[in-house]
C-alpha cells in the first residue's frame, strides 16, 4: 500500500468511526464542549501535520484532522434539534440544515481545487498549516455563539458511568470492525483474507453485545424496526458512490486519458460544487423529501450515461454538463437524506444518528474509489471510464427504487399527526404531490390547566426499565419544570390490598398472577415512589390496581375539580400503564403530552413502534426538552 494510500484509508477510517462517536458524546456531554474538542484536534493535527517529518507523523495529523473534522456535523445535528424543541418546532428547520448542507457540499467540492492551488504555490505542509488559522477562528466563533452545556450531573459524570452510557465497548467493537472493514475494502481488487476474518471476529461479539445491551451504541434492534432511517442511510452510500466516483474516477481518466494536468481537472469540477451550493438552501427551505430524493436518482442515471458516452476526444464542455449534472445529485440527495434523517432519527439519538449517517456515507465513498481502482486496474482508459458508468447506472437504479417504493415517502407528510390538516386534496396547495414535511407547532400549553402525571415510577418497577438512572433524571427535570410554570404533578403506584387480591377474577391474565403470588402489597418497599422523585405536599396521588391510571382511582375527578384539561405522560412502562393512559385520556377529550425520553419499556422495540406509529394518533410526541420550551412560550 502506497503512503497516498496510507493517508488517504487513515483519514476515512478515522472520520467514519469518529462521527457516530461524536454524536454519542454529544448527546451524553453536551455538542458545544464536544465541537470544542474536535476544534482542538484539528488544531493539533496542523501543527504535527505542517511540522511533519516522516509518513508516521504526517498519519498522525491526518488522524487527528479526522477525528476532530467528525464532531462538527453530529454536534451541528445535535443543537439544532435541540433548539428546534425548545422553540416548539415540529417541522425541520429547513434554512439551518440547507446552511449545513452547503457548507458540507462547498467543503468537499471545493477544498480539493483549492488545496490543489495551495500546494503548488505554496507546499504540501500548508494542506496542514492552514488549519491552524481556521480551527483558531472557528474556536473564537464556538466560545461566543454556541449556547453553554448544562452542568454535568456529579452522578453521571465519572469515567466508568459516562463509559457506560456512552456503551464504551460497543464503540471499541464498531471500531474494530470498521477498520477491518475499510482496510479490506481499500485492498480491493486484492482480497485480503486475513482482515476479512479479522472483521468477522471483531463484528459478530460486537452485535451481539450491542443486541444485549439496553441503551447500545449501535441500535441494531431500533435500526431494523425503523425502515425509514435504514433506508436514509442505504440511500446516502449509494449516492455518494456515485458522486465521489466522478470526482475521482473522472478526474483520474481526465488526467491520465485525456491530458489535463491536476489543476485543469480540479477546475473542470467546481461547477458541480457551485450547483450543489447553488440549489441546497432554496430545496432545504421547501422541507421536501421525496421530490429531491427522486431527482437525486434520476439525475445519477443521467449523469452515468454521460459518463459512458464521454471518451478522451471529448471537448471540456462535455465533462463539464456531466459534472453539472451530478452537481444536482450532490445537491438533491444531501437535502433530501438530510431531512429524511432528521425526521426518522429519534430525538435522543440525532447525535448517533447523524455520526452513522456521514459513516454510511464514507462507505460509500470508500467504495467509490475501490470501484476506480478497479476498472482502471489494467490502466485508465474510456473503456474503464465506460465500466464505470454502467456500475453507476446499476447503483443509480437501486436509489431509485429505494426511493419510489419507499412507503413511508409516498404520504404527503410522514410524521403528519391525526390533528394536521390534510391538504392533499387541496387544489391551492403549493407543492401538492411532493413529501414536504412541514407540520404546526404543538399547541401552546397553559400551565394552570396542566398535569404531568409520574406513573408506576416506584422501585420495583424503575429497576425494569432500560437506562433507569437517566430515565428518572429526566422526569424529575421535567416534573421541575412543571412545578416551576405552575402546573399540577400527579402520581399513580401500582399496588394491592388484601381486599384487592381477593377481587381479581381469573379472567384476568394479567393480574391474576399478581393475585395468586401476593405481589405488589400497598405496604411494601417495592410500591413506594421513587425517592428521587418523591411527591410533595399539594400534588396529587393515587393508587390504581390496574393498567390504567384511572381505571380504579379517582384521578380523573380530581383533575376535573382542579380545572385540569391537559396531560403530559410519563411512566413505565409504555405498552403498560402509558398506553393504557393515553386511551382513557384521549377517550376523555384531555389534550395528551407524552413524553418521549420520559417513558421507558423493557421492550425496546415495542417502545419505538409505540411511540412513532400509536402514540401521534392521539397525542403530541415531544420530549422533555420541548416540554420545557412550551412551558417557557406559555
Amino acid at each position: 500500500m502506497g503512503a497516498t494510500a496510507v493517508l488517504v484509508s487513515s483519514l476515512y477510517l478515522a472520520s467514519a468511526v469518529a462521527q457516530p462517536t461524536a454524536g454519542k458524546l454529544a448527546e451524553v456531554l453536551g455538542p458545544r464542549r464536544i465541537f470544542l474538542y474536535g476544534v482542538v484536534l484539528v488544531l493539533l493535527g496542523g501543527l504535527v501535520g505542517g511540522l511533519g517529518q516522516n509518513l508516521a507523523m504526517l498519519t498522525v495529523a491526518r488522524v487527528l484532522v479526522g477525528i476532530g473534522t467528525s464532531a462538527a456535523f453530529p454536534c451541528a445535528m445535535v443543537l439544532i434539534r435541540r433548539r428546534a424543541e425548545e422553540a416548539g418546532m415540529d417541522a425541520p428547520p429547513g434554512g439551518v440544515l440547507g446552511g449545513i448542507a452547503i457548507a458540507g457540499m462547498a467543503t468537499a467540492a471545493v477544498g480539493p481545487p483549492i488545496g490543489g492551488l495551495l500546494v503548488d504555490a505554496a507546499g504540501w505542509r500548508w494542506a496542514f498549516l492552514i488549519n491552524i488559522p481556521v480551527t483558531a477562528i472557528a474556536m473564537a466563533m464556538a466560545l461566543r455563539w454556541l449556547p453553554k452545556d448544562p452542568v454535568p450531573d456529579h452522578g453521571h459524570s465519572g469515567f466508568r458511568k459516562v463509559a457506560d452510557r456512552i456503551d464504551l465497548p460497543g464503540i471499541l467493537g464498531f471500531a474494530g470492525s470498521m477498520t477491518a472493514l475499510v482496510i479490506f475494502l481499500m485492498s480491493l481488487p486484492h482480497v485480503e483474507w486475513i482482515t476479512l476474518a479479522v472483521f468477522v471476529l471483531a463484528a459478530v461479539p460486537t452485535v451481539m453485545w450491542e443486541l444485549r445491551k439496553t441503551s447500545p451504541f449501535f441500535d441494531f434492534r431500533g435500526l431494523a424496526a425503523n425502515g425509514a432511517l435504514a433506508r436514509t442511510y442505504l440511500r446516502q452510500a449509494l449516492t455518494l458512490l456515485g458522486v465521489y466516483s466522478v470526482m475521482y474516477g473522472m478526474t483520474q481518466w481526465m488526467e491520465a486519458a485525456h491530458g489535463f494536468s491536476t489543476v485543469g481537472a480540479g477546475l473542470l469540477l467546481l461547477p458541480m460544487g457551485a450547483v450543489s451550493a447553488l440549489l441546497s438552501r432554496p430545496l432545504a427551505r421547501r422541507n421536501l423529501v421525496r421530490g429531491p430524493l427522486i431527482a437525486s436518482a434520476v439525475t445519477m442515471l443521467l449523469g452515468s450515461v454521460g459518463i459512458m458516452l464521454l471518451t478522451s476526444h471529448s471537448p471540456a464542455i462535455a465533462i463539464v454538463l456531466v459534472s453539472l449534472i451530478f452537481g444536482i445529485t450532490s445537491a438533491s440527495t444531501t437535502v433530501g437524506n438530510q431531512t429524511a434523517l432528521y425526521l426518522a432519527a429519534p430525538p435522543d439519538q440525532i447525535g448517533t444518528a447523524s455520526g452513522l449517517f456521514r459513516t454510511f456515507g464514507y462507505l460509500g465513498t470508500i467504495t467509490a474509489a475501490v470501484i476506480s481502482s478497479i476498472v482502471f486496474r489494467d490502466g485508465v482508459s474510456d473503456h474503464g471510464l465506460h465500466t464505470l458508468g454502467i456500475v453507476l447506472v446499476a447503483a443509480g437504479l437501486a436509489v431509485l427504487l429505494l426511493t419510489a417504493l419507499d412507503r413511508r415517502l409516498m404520504n404527503r407528510d410522514p410524521n403528519r399527526q391525526a390533528d394536521t390538516p390534510d391538504t392533499s386534496q387541496n387544489p391551492k396547495s403549493p407543492h401538492q404531490g411532493e413529501s414536504s414535511v412541514s407540520t404546526p407547532t404543538d399547541p401552546t400549553i397553559t400551565p394552570e390547566r396542566t398535569a404531568l402525571l409520574a406513573m408506576d415510577f416506584q422501585n420495583g418497577i424503575v429497576p425494569l426499565a432500560p437506562d433507569a438512572d437517566a430515565l428518572v433524571e429526566r422526569v424529575k427535570g421535567a416534573i421541575a419544570d412543571v412545578r416551576a410554570a405552575g402546573g399540577t404533578i400527579g402520581y399513580v403506584r401500582v399496588a394491592f390490598t388484601e381486599n384487592d387480591w381477593a377481587t381479581v377474577p381469573e379472567t384476568n391474565k394479567a393480574f391474576t398472577a399478581v393475585a395468586a403470588g401476593k405481589m405488589l402489597h400497598h405496604e411494601d418497599t417495592a410500591t413506594q415512589i421513587d425517592e428521587r422523585i418523591a411527591p410533595e405536599h399539594g400534588d396529587i396521588v393515587v393508587r390504581k390496581i390496574r393498567y390504567g391510571s384511572a381505571s380504579t382511582t379517582d384521578l380523573h375527578q380530581q383533575l376535573t375539580d382542579r380545572g385540569i384539561d391537559t396531560l403530559v405522560l410519563a411512566g413505565i412502562s409504555t405498552s403498560g400503564v402509558v398506553l393504557s393512559t393515553l386511551m382513557d385520556a384521549a377517550d376523555r377529550d384531555y389534550r395528551v403530552y407524552v413524553l418521549s425520553d420520559g417513558i421507558a419499556d423493557p421492550d425496546p422495540r415495542t417502545h419505538q413502534v409505540l411511540v412513532d406509529n400509536v402514540f401521534p394518533s392521539r397525542a403530541h410526541v415531544i420530549d422533555t426538552t420541548g416540554l420545557r420550551g412550551l412551558l417557557g412560550s406559555a
